[in-house]
């Protein structure tokens, strides 16, 4: 799977972390940030994970920041992309059963790297329902056009 990952300065090891994971799990990954832990904007980062999505250079994308609430505002800002932050393994495994969620915010303050990695883990093998949950998220991404 093609992933786009991007982090502020506060969530950059964390980054790092999921990065080797993914490649060693043999996913092709996008990092579009940041490069060191000097303090930097998280929008100009995260902005360009979500765009990945948006524009079918990535299937999925893994943003990351202090708490993960910034992350996640910013990628769901970006038309086409549905940004979930989760704090647990069944967060993220419901994002995707019923949200189709294409990206997923991590708080690197609030998770250690093992916990980060399962929810990364649970969240990347869990396939969309579909079905009832269909008409939900058509009516959630047709908001985008307010």
């Amino acid at each position: 799977m093609k992933i786009s990952v991007a982090s502020d300065h506060a969530g950059f090891d964390l980054k790092e972390k999921v990065k080797q994971h993914l490649t060693s799990a043999g996913h092709e990954v996008f990092d579009r940030g940041c490069y060191e832990e000097a303090s930097v904007d998280y929008p100009d980062y995260g902005v360009l994970a979500s765009r990945d999505v948006a524009d079918g250079i990535a299937e999925r994308a893994v943003v990351v920041c202090g708490a993960g609430i910034g992350m996640s505002m910013v990628a769901n800002k970006v038309r086409g992309v549905r940004c979930a932050l989760c704090t647990s393994a069944k967060m993220a495994e419901m994002s995707r059963l019923h949200n189709d969620a294409n990206a997923l915010a991590l708080g690197a303050r609030y998770l250690d790297h093992d916990l980060a990695l399962e929810i990364l883990d649970t969240w990347l093998k869990t396939d969309y329902e579909g079905g009832r949950h269909q008409r939900r998220l058509d009516k959630m991404m047709k908001l985008s056009d307010y």
